[in-house]
């Protein structure tokens, strides 16, 4: 039988509508790698080269050339896709292929114990849903270096992937309270960070030995202060600026109220969940005026939406023996000049007996080691604290305390790699750098 030509025309239009529209036909893998791994994820301090400072922390190069090897078929670094059997790429399924974990925004496929780590790119351009969906086909199509079968339209879907904030349940009655700062939005090309001063709800004295804490994607850090002086506090449940949304200029009023502040818990991973010791607990006075503070970074042409809870449980009083106080020791003289690996070392000392039972680490992305020593004392220079991963600093506890007797202390030793033309010195931003212990002692 004779097929007439219009019903020939009609079928080969039909058959090549479910191929590609548009690259005239180029693999899918270049596509991926041109639109997206290049301009996204193998950027200079993070899947460029071996040279990255985060590179000890993933083992992933994503540049051109050497991605797909360094992909397909490769065992993630990532313990608990390790522990899942996951690879960063198995051909012919993406549900365990831990790339299309770190990139998609559908929230079941991210733990909310934050275990699979940030999604992907971690405060650079947030992949578009279109181009997480042509990742997704290209794995279960077989993430074929040379083949050319998925349909480029999907590309022309240009919304945010954005993974949505999991809500976090408050504390059954009786064994705490939860704060929390309402949604709001973050600029497209802006970092926003921001206060929100709370009255914490207790009506009595309680003693907090547990703080569990979750944020959305692109968060920078999340934490918790408490107040020096209680004379000219900011207003309650009002969202206030570091920086103007509009103009991106520091604002001086927010600048004066951080300078009042105390560390009360909180860091770099805004899904944190941190448990002191038995019988430590921080002391709460009823209705405590405390601030919570959130960061998130857009660099994308989206505008994204910031979230955060913060769980805050109690133990009985009988239970605790002692009131833990907060370790907050920055190193502010940080310079970093342009392709250069440099060492900062500072020492804190302390008046008093000192007994640290938590340490953790605060730097930025181009931060490759985090080390805290003990300075003084019989145990001088002795490592107490190692650190390599800024995204996911450890918190470490120690069930026997350290103790520093008066003049001892601690020291933070901290290198990082600058691989860009810019130097870089501390600040507020992301682009910034800084160098904090976070600790409770009593």
């Amino acid at each position: 039988m004779r097929i007439p030509f219009t019903s020939f025309l009609v079928l080969t239009l039909l058959v090549s509508s479910c191929k590609k529209s548009t690259d005239n036909g180029r693999p899918d893998f270049d596509i991926i790698q041109e639109q997206i791994l290049t301009q996204t994820c193998a950027t200079a301090g993070c899947h460029a080269s071996s040279s990255d400072p985060s590179f000890a922390q993933h083992g992933l190069i994503l540049a051109a050339g050497q991605s797909y090897d360094q992909l397909v078929d490769q065992a993630p670094m990532n313990a608990a896709a390790v522990a899942s059997n996951y690879k960063l790429v198995r051909p012919g399924d993406a549900e365990t292929s831990f790339l299309y974990h770190k990139i998609t925004c559908v929230a079941s496929h991210h733990p909310v114990t934050g275990n699979f780590g940030s999604q992907m790119p971690l405060g650079g351009q947030v992949l578009s849903k279109g181009q997480v969906e042509f990742i997704r086909r290209w794995i279960n199509a077989g993430a074929s270096k040379t083949s050319s079968s998925i349909d480029d339209n999907v590309l022309k879907d240009s919304s945010a992937c954005q993974v949505a904030i999991q809500p976090l349940d408050p504390p059954a009655a009786g064994t705490g309270f939860q704060l929390t700062i309402n949604p709001f939005e973050i600029p497209k090309n802006f970092e926003r960070e921001v206060f929100v001063r709370k009255n914490t709800p207790n009506t009595d004295t309680v003693f907090v030995n547990r703080l569990q804490m979750r944020g959305a994607s692109n968060s920078h850090h999340f934490v918790l202060y408490g107040f020096r002086s209680l004379i000219g506090l900011p207003a309650v449940d009002q969202l206030r600026d570091l920086r103007d949304p509009l103009t991106g200029v520091l604002n001086q009023t927010t600048l004066q109220q951080m300078q009042n502040h105390v560390f009360m818990g909180g860091g770099t991973d805004v899904n944190t969940d941190v448990t002191l010791p038995a019988g430590v607990a921080l002391k709460i006075a009823p209705a405590t005026a405390v601030d919570l503070n959130a960061h998130y970074f857009n660099r994308t042409n989206f505008v994204l939406t910031g979230q955060n809870y913060l769980n805050m449980y109690t133990v009985p009083r009988a239970s605790v023996q002692y009131e833990a106080k907060t370790l907050d020791l920055n190193n502010f003289d940080i310079n970093i000049p342009p392709y250069t690996r440099r060492t900062f070392t500072k020492t804190f000392t302390f008046n008093t007996v000192t007994r640290v039972v938590m340490l953790t680490s605060h730097f930025h992305k181009l931060g490759e080691t985090f080390v805290i020593k003990i300075a003084g004392g019989s145990r001088n220079g002795e490592v107490v604290y190692s650190n390599t991963d800024w995204e996911h600093p450890l918190v470490k506890s120690f069930a026997t305390p350290i103790v520093l007797q008066p003049g001892e202390g601690l020291t933070s030793v901290v290198t990082y790699y600058n691989p860009s033309s810019l130097g870089v010195g501390f600040g507020f931003t992301s682009q910034d750098e800084m160098n904090i212990i976070f600790g409770y002692y009593y």
